[in-house]
């Protein structure tokens, strides 16, 4: 696939020369820290060096201190307390946060994650009936709550109020909820708006820690925090990559029982990073909300013995076979309906119907369409005789802006914009096809139909040595508003051992003109280029610098994450 290089500006020299002496550090690094942002030497510290006390104080949140009280009123007078959260890595890393600092010391709390496919997303009247039953005074929404004003409205009737605790958008109507902490409501003046739904739930505790119990008791979550973080796609910059450093390791020097449980039975053995949680723990955790029940992914996070956490992890992981199983099937029949089809090839957006697909994996599904196809994607299949749909984006594409224009269509939506959630009645698939496809084609450019290769900038291998990479790392964690350095390199040519392995990966060593450096390079998905590459054909790459250890060996390797010919 034709992949579109955006080069980021390179900043003023004059800039990049002051802020590189302060700093001693390389003039290229530099200028990567300026191109996010960080521009003097105090932000550069901060950066470099993130502290726990940089985190925003919990009660600049909008809501925050009647959430406190009315958690500390519900401990006080022994109310019972549901932790709710929706079933996807956010939402039950959410609920094991709250809900396990609660049994520390409070013994009348539970905690409930909706059946995605009896109750779909959402506060659900499944329940608050549960709620109802148990003698619950209190829901504590975790992930969502941001647009259930009807069943908060339902459950004060039953007796039960709500704290909200999300990230999402808000309709007009914020719900009347006891209180609801969200940085993205209009009236809240948080400084920081992109905390996940688990570190939404982390600022309530906080703030009830700072303000009933000792603060530093908190700090002991942040491994769920990161593992969130990472797995929502949210930015890693401001508060969350002070939340995600601490996190990561607290998850890789002394993580709790169930995501140890899983690392080990995942055979990871190196340090996570951001990527490693997003390919290996995070789709672990989703599975069971996925194929089976997201009460399973919080059994696991709450464990407390590693005996209990090795078997509950065992179970997971076999359900996750199963869902890549689901995924691989489902998607070779999404492409075979596409392929099939010449109006659905010709089409500026992808939205695929079956009634048989498994609504846990369609998400991955939308995903994998994108990739092949790169075009606004929605699968949607049937549950509880309502269709409901996943969607993914492009690059400059706001899906939430397209979906929200077929509103008058649909019983309920909610997400981002580059990823949503839908859900309408049989009788208006075929008018929301339309509509949908209809705004794509009149706003998607063709600019957006074809894929971007950010690079940061354009350097020479030479420039790449221990040091420079000992620098490079420190700006880790790496992540949205934060990505890897995208380095491009010129005149380069093959300099031995070019092969491919399962017929699209290749692996060879690079040389360039003038220079005495050899790295080895690995390019997934980029086997197109083999020909060329095995002719000699000069090429320039874009990359990233990794790092890569075999046989108790260190060495530093390049990613491509393109070629093209000279």
């Amino acid at each position: 696939m034709v992949k579109r290089w955006l080069y980021k500006p390179i900043p003023p020299k004059e800039q990049i020369e002051t802020l590189s002496r302060q700093l001693n550090i390389n003039q290229y690094l530099t200028a990567i820290l300026i191109q996010r942002g960080i521009t003097t030497y105090e932000a550069a510290h901060h950066f470099f060096r993130p502290q726990l006390s940089d985190l925003h104080d919990p009660f600049l949140m909008t809501d925050m201190e009647q959430a406190v009280a009315r958690l500390h009123y519900a401990i006080e007078n022994n109310e019972k307390i549901l932790v709710y959260g929706d079933y996807d890595v956010d939402g039950t890393t959410a609920v094991a946060l709250v809900y396990s600092y609660l049994k520390n010391f409070y013994p009348h709390c539970d905690f409930y994650i909706p059946d995605r496919h009896k109750e779909g997303y959402g506060v659900s009247e499944a329940g608050i009936r549960y709620a109802t039953e148990n003698n619950v005074e209190l829901i504590i929404a975790l992930d969502l709550g941001i647009k259930a004003s009807d069943m908060v409205k339902f459950a004060y009737h039953q007796g039960i109020d709500f704290i909200i605790c999300d990230h999402h958008l808000p309709d007009e109507a914020i719900p009347q909820a006891v209180a609801v902490l969200d940085p993205k409501r209009p009236d809240c003046d948080y400084p920081f708006k992109e905390l996940s739904g688990c570190g939404i739930g982390f600022k309530l505790i906080q703030g009830y820690a700072r303000t009933h119990r000792e603060e530093h008791e908190i700090f002991d979550y942040l491994d769920l925090v990161a593992v969130s973080i990472a797995s929502d796609i949210v930015p890693i910059n401001g508060e969350n990559r002070v939340l995600s450093f601490y996190g990561l390791q607290k998850l890789n020097q002394n993580p709790r029982p169930g995501l140890k449980a899983l690392r080990d039975i995942s055979g990871i053995k190196a340090d996570q990073d951001v990527s490693g949680v997003v390919f290996t723990l995070g789709p672990r955790i989703n599975a069971a909300g996925r194929v089976d029940h997201g009460r399973a992914a919080v059994e696991l996070l709450v464990a407390e013995s590693e005996d209990e956490a090795n078997e509950m992890a065992g179970k997971i992981n076999s359900t996750n076979d199963l869902r890549r199983e689901f995924d691989v099937n489902i998607t070779e029949e999404a492409i075979a309906m596409i392929e099939g089809n010449e109006s659905l090839r010709t089409a500026k957006s992808t939205v695929l119907f079956k009634n048989t697909w498994n609504k846990g994996v369609i998400g991955i599904v939308a995903a994998r369409c994108v990739e092949r196809y790169y075009r606004p994607t929605i699968i949607l299949t049937e549950s509880n005789e309502r269709i409901t749909g996943s969607a993914r984006s492009v690059a400059g594409f706001n899906l939430y802006d397209a979906i929200e224009q077929c509103s008058d269509l649909l019983e309920k939506f909610g997400g981002h914009k580059y990823a949503a959630g839908l859900t309408l009645l049989p009788q208006n698939l075929a008018a929301f096809q339309q509509r949908f496809e209809e705004i794509v084609a009149a706003t998607l450019t063709d600019d957006m139909r074809i894929p971007i290769v950010d690079i940061d900038l354009p350097i020479h291998l030479d420039l790449i040595n221990p040091r420079f990479f000992n620098i490079l790392k420190q700006m880790a964690p790496f992540g949205p508003e934060n990505q890897k350095p995208v380095f491009e390199s010129r005149g380069l040519q093959v300099a031995n051992s070019l092969s491919s392995f399962k017929d699209k990966h290749m692996r060879f060593l690079v040389g360039q003109s003038g220079s005495d450096q050899i790295f080895t390079v690995m390019a997934f998905d980029l086997i197109e280029h083999y020909a060329r590459l095995q002719n000699g054909d000069m090429f320039r790459m874009a990359y990233t610098i990794e790092e890569n250890t075999f046989n108790g060996n260190t060495s530093i390797q390049l990613r491509a994450k393109d070629i093209k010919f000279d």
